[in-house]
């Protein structure tokens, strides 16, 4: 599940989507001393308000908001561990039951595994919807405002957000009637729907095909991923996230070849998986992803010399723990859409595009290091044009 497909599920959770429907909507409040359940409710979508269909609906809409890999992740379950019940089999169950009271039994299953052995700080709120999804199976006819029903795919889904709740502040407020100030103490506390803590999409899509062996967990924070909520509840695999990628790729460099690092072997570094993320085959569910191997053709091609396969390999072990991870390419380069990257000195940050990275070099001038960039016309600074300052003294 990629980033339009994702973006394609928003935009129809809507009231008035035609590519999109909600059957029922399961709530149940949870006490946060006893992780017990204190009421359930389950009933069909359509019998809510539209404020609180909207309501519920911006909920869900905010879970499936931020970036790949930085707020949202797609996980694969698990396919061995101590689970007596899989969630994977519970989905799938409640994904194809026929009828209300078997979805909410394995619903309900779900609900237990979430705070068999976990505690929140607050009361939370969990809240499932299932539904229905049009995705059209042809590439091209997603942006389509109509498209023709004979080549669209209906799909299955469930959606699952945990929302912690707050007690209201009381207030002083003044009767109009009585001409009197009165304090208002509120005792029914208030479900924040506006950030959930975590929940998911099961399951996932890509190109009008659904797959049941795939989840699209949701985080309440950016790099922040619920390690219990991702291994106990949704029973699947870990993950890493795009910050981590970066870091792993960037201290296995750093290992490989620090001392043969300049600005021009960087450039040509990013060069080289750029034309890995360009050439991957957009239909494809995975992203394009570099291992140990893909990674020491990487540095050779930039000019780097690497000792061998034996020592990338190792220097993915000693950084990751693992040196059968797989990082994916688009994490450890520079956004192909940021403005600028930046190069941090004591003096000062120069904010620079990625793709004019091959501008600029580290140089030594008098036993001193230097940033040189190199411009195609004079330097503008406070509104004053620089002239040209010979570098070097002439005999």
């Amino acid at each position: 599940m990629n980033k339009k497909d994702i973006q394609h599920f928003r935009k129809h959770l809507k009231t008035n989507s035609e590519l999109l429907s909600i059957d029922h909507i399961y709530s149940a409040y949870v006490m946060k001393e006893s992780s017990e359940v204190y009421h359930e409710q389950l009933m069909s979508f359509d019998l809510l308000e539209e404020e609180q269909k909207e309501l519920f609906l911006n909920n869900f809409k905010k879970l499936l908001s931020g970036q790949l890999d930085e707020k949202m992740f797609v996980l694969k379950f698990q396919r061995d561990g101590e689970a007596e019940q899989r969630s994977e089999e519970i989905l799938y169950d409640a994904l194809t039951s026929e009828d209300q009271q078997s979805w909410q039994a394995e619903i309900s299953l779900l609900v237990d595994k979430m705070f068999q052995e976990r505690h929140y700080e607050t009361d939370v709120v969990v809240t499932f919807i299932r539904g229905n999804y049009l995705k059209p199976g042809n590439k091209g006819y997603e942006d389509r405002e109509e498209a023709e029903t004979d080549i669209m795919h209906k799909h299955g889904f469930i959606m699952c957000t945990i929302n912690k709740t707050q007690m209201p502040k009381s207030e002083l407020l003044f009767d109009y009637v009585e001409k009197e100030f009165k304090y208002n103490v509120m005792i029914d506390p208030i479900i924040n729907l506006k950030a959930p803590l975590s929940g998911f999409l099961y399951p996932t899509f890509t190109e009008g095909v659904s797959n049941v062996n795939r989840v699209l967990y949701g985080a309440e924070k950016k790099f922040k991923i619920d390690d219990y909520f991702v291994e106990h509840v949704l029973n699947a695999e870990d993950t890493m996230t795009a910050e981590d990628d970066k870091i792993v790729f960037e201290e296995v460099v750093n290992q490989l070849a620090a001392e043969q690092l300049d600005t021009s072997t960087l450039s040509k570094m990013y060069e080289e998986i750029y034309q890995v993320i360009e050439y991957h085959d957009e239909e494809e569910e995975t992203d394009p992803t570099l291992d140990f191997r893909d990674v020491e053709e990487v540095l050779k091609k930039s000019g780097v010399e690497v000792e061998s396969t034996e020592a990338v390999r190792t220097a993915f072990e000693t950084v990751a723990q693992d040196s059968r991870i797989e990082l994916k390419a688009a994490n450890v380069v520079p956004k192909a859409t940021s403005k600028s990257i930046k190069i941090k000195t004591k003096v000062a940050d120069v904010a620079i595009r990625p793709q004019d990275l091959k501008y600029v070099r580290q140089v030594k001038m008098d036993g001193k290091l230097c940033l040189m960039i190199e411009v195609e016309e004079n330097t503008m600074i406070e509104g004053f044009e620089m002239i040209p300052e010979a570098l070097f003294k002439q005999d």
